[in-house]
């Protein structure tokens, strides 16, 4: 579409949307940004202005902001790549659109040696503190960016890939803006690691169109029950996003046929009017219907024993609220059902854009974390990681000895609730009593937990905390207490990463060290997910090239016993692949064997040539590695 077609498309939704006074104004916008961008192309080779005009009906359609808004983000890059100056823009638009022009406007960082991606990281968190529509301009950028990452060179799209899923993607979520948020994951995924994302997109279409209609029936006699008693409701069951997939392969290490829950059924409803109590408020109306099909479900279907998570009462902390349940599928499965009011379901996609009062609450906590990163005298790397970790993951709602709700980012320990009460607690925490179970403080906590930290004056805190802690604030004040009892740590002098053990033939980023070597990583390879969002700079293109050279690579194999198992599997990798063996342990349970083994290759093809053999073996199940899936 041509930039005539385009202005005008988006002058008709502009319209449609805002008053007359305020539709000539975003016009008055879009025609200053026209000019200054006039003879600026993209790297996609069409003309800049494109890229406003985007960002600017993000802003509009899909998070329906109003008009300063949507001035900003067609004005978001004139100070920062034209001649325009933000008093030029304070000048026509006023205070209000000149401050969030600035604010998503990068800066020059104020310390040399700090990252730049952490500085732009650190001022748009900053504007948390005045008005979050300057985030969600910057989150619009983002996502159109990301859209159009395909004409980048392969190390810039690592670099912006990265940075989305560190700090983009985690952002969004926490606003709850869903749609937004699956869709930068998707596209990180997609532009970090094209194999990996292939690989499951293909398989999850495959498991789709072979499971579809089984989906069908099983839902057909839900569908039938809640028309019988006039529940106004959708059933529908929707695949997850291949990014959430890969996530959940990534986090277990499981193969894609070992997932569970692949789809979800979606139960939407209308709430019913005709109750007892007709004095019930909607909340409460919405309660009363998601309990009722509930327990119309359950007695179509056997329910999973404690699967019912209810976050009705007790919403995530960027408003998500539904009725969670498992039940048994027609293919032996058990099935995840997610039961939502339509505004529920709303909320779930819009968060803060649809409910202002709980992003609020969580913004002003979010303020204590920026207070103290500001207090912090540094701006390296691993203090942003600290504090993004704080944000990045989904909550969990504990409950202190006095009944108050603690809420802490999910699979948090004793120790970040110990640190969440008060930094002395933490200081000295010594146990944890939990649900009144004696337990370390390196516990994991559970939604629902009931905690209670003992302390000890002359106790302090460990350097194995800091495997545990999730939160910004027990990390901090762990690292601050380690660094004044002067233990000091050495970094390993190495050049491939010993977490995620890169080969030859993988998908790698390099990244440039003081000393001159390249520190090798995966792309998706969580260190090298940190190093790229924040020190983008230092990214190199590299290549590892097989030679004589060989890695240890440990396998993990499972299968049915029979004769000979284990003769055929040494014949396979000795003889037939002239591979050599480090070490090999076998155990047998109920008939089904385990086998550990660790043999050197000289490349990733050659390793997954190796798996191929081993799979073809007779009654082998499974070949995964210890560290890192093979897809």
């Amino acid at each position: 579409m041509d930039v005539e077609s385009l202005q005008n498309n988006f002058f008709s939704q502009i319209s449609a949307r805002h008053t007359k006074e305020e539709t000539e104004r975003i016009k008055q916008a879009y025609f200053m940004a026209k000019k200054f961008h006039e003879g600026q192309f993209r790297k996609t080779g069409e003309p800049y202005i494109i890229h406003p005009i985007a960002v600017a009906q993000i802003v509009n359609n899909d998070m329906q902001l109003g008009a300063a808004p949507i001035i900003a983000a067609l004005l978001h890059d004139v100070v920062e790549d034209t001649a325009a100056s933000i008093d030029d823009v304070r000048e026509q638009f006023g205070d209000e659109v000149a401050y969030l022009v600035n604010t998503v406007t990068k800066h020059q960082p104020t310390q040399v040696d700090a990252s730049k991606q952490v500085e732009n990281f650190k001022q748009m968190l900053a504007a948390f503190n005045f008005d979050i529509r300057a985030l969600l301009i910057k989150l619009a950028d983002r996502l159109h960016n990301m859209r159009t990452l395909k004409s980048m060179k392969v190390e810039k799209q690592l670099k912006i890939a990265a940075e989305t899923d560190f700090f983009y993607a985690p952002l969004a979520n926490r606003l709850g803006l869903y749609l937004i948020k699956s869709e930068l994951e998707n596209l990180g995924l997609q532009y970090r690691s094209p194999y990996e994302y292939s690989v499951i997109q293909e398989q999850l279409n495959n498991y789709v169109i072979q499971h579809t209609d089984a989906a069908e029936r099983w839902m057909e006699p839900i569908r039938k029950r809640l028309k019988e008693v006039g529940i106004n409701a959708t059933v529908s069951c929707d695949p997850r996003t291949v990014y959430s997939l890969w996530y959940k392969m990534h986090q277990t290490r499981a193969s894609f046929k070992e997932l569970e829950h692949i789809r979800v059924v979606h139960i939407n409803y209308e709430p019913m009017e005709k109750w007892d109590n007709p004095g019930r408020t909607l909340t409460q109306k919405e309660k009363d219907t998601a309990l009722y099909i509930y327990s119309l479900i359950t007695e179509i279907y056997t329910e999973k024993p404690y699967s019912m998570l209810n976050y009705i009462d007790t919403p995530k902390a960027n408003g998500y609220r539904s009725l969670h349940v498992k039940l048994m599928g027609n293919e032996g499965r058990w099935m995840e059902v997610h039961i939502q009011s339509n505004e529920m379901r709303r909320v779930s996609q819009y968060g803060c854009l649809a409910q202002q009062g709980n992003v609020e609450q969580w913004i002003e906590r979010f303020k204590h974390v920026l207070q103290d990163f500001s207090a912090s005298a540094t701006s390296t790397g691993q203090t942003f990681d600290d504090m993004v970790s704080s944000f990045y993951h989904d909550d969990i709602i504990v409950f202190a000895a006095d009944g108050s709700k603690i809420t802490l980012p999910d699979e948090s320990s004793a120790v970040d609730f110990a640190y969440e009460i008060h930094s002395d607690v933490g200081d000295h925490a010594k146990y944890a009593i939990i649900n009144d179970k004696l337990c370390a403080v390196t516990t994991i906590l559970n939604r629902g937990d009931r905690v209670k930290i003992g302390t000890d004056p002359d106790y302090h805190p460990q350097e194995s905390w800091l495997k545990v802690a999730q939160t910004y604030r027990a990390r901090s004040f762990i690292r601050r207490y380690l660094k004044q009892a002067a233990e000091n740590e050495k970094n390993p002098d190495y050049i491939l990463c010993e977490q995620c053990h890169p080969l030859p033939g993988d998908e790698v980023v390099g990244f440039r060290l003081p000393d001159g070597n390249t520190l090798i990583h995966k792309c998706n390879c969580d260190k090298a997910l940190s190093l790229s969002s924040q020190a983008g700079d230092v990214i190199t293109k590299v290549d590892l090239q097989v030679d004589d050279d060989t890695y240890p690579v440990g396998l993990i194999i499972k299968a049915v016993n029979r004769d000979r198992y284990l003769l055929d599997l040494a014949k396979l990798i000795s003889d037939e692949m002239k591979l050599s063996i480090g070490e090999i342990t076998s155990a047998t349970t109920d008939e089904i064997i385990e086998t550990k083994i660790k043999v050197f290759v000289h490349s990733i093809s050659e390793l997954k040539t190796l798996v191929v053999g081993i799979q073809a073996l007779p009654n082998v199940y499974e070949v995964r590695r210890e560290s890192g899936r093979i897809l």
